[in-house]
């Protein structure tokens, strides 16, 4: 089992963001853009966990390199059941340096977008007050 998803299964926010490669850049799947760094994502995870309930790693996929992984997930979004997966890739230190998630269906996914709206102050706060803890 990979380490992300134990992390996440205990539901450990700092084990979570020591995964993280400080260059991480994370893509959501309802932004057009990603989002790079590391504050931000780990912000933006905390967020996800916050507004997903009943989360649940169904399968994990791993390359032979072990360098890439798939972790498909279910949950709960504001009454909608969704699906999704979170690919990973590590980077030569084994911390991950690319996040992607995909989520179906488009409801949920819908769903998800307006909770993860609602957490997007909170998301902008969390990471200006980690990226300025970093820089000092």
């Amino acid at each position: 089992m990979h380490p992300f998803r134990t992390a996440v299964e205990n539901r450990d926010e700092a084990a979570i963001e020591a995964l993280l490669a400080e260059d991480v850049v994370f893509t959501s799947p309802i932004a057009f853009k990603p989002y790079p760094g590391k504050a931000v994502t780990a912000a933006i995870l905390r967020a996800v966990m916050r507004v997903l309930e009943d989360f649940t790693y169904v399968r994990e996929i791993a390359d032979p390199g072990g360098r890439d992984h798939a972790l498909v997930f279910t949950a709960t979004v504001d009454g909608k059941r969704i699906q999704g997966c979170d690919f990973l890739h590590l980077d030569e230190d084994g911390l991950i340096d690319d996040f992607t998630v995909m989520v179906r269906p488009l409801s949920a996914a819908q769903a998800l977008a307006a909770a993860m709206g609602a957490q997007f102050d909170r998301i902008a706060l969390e990471a200006s007050e980690a990226s300025e803890a970093a820089g000092a």
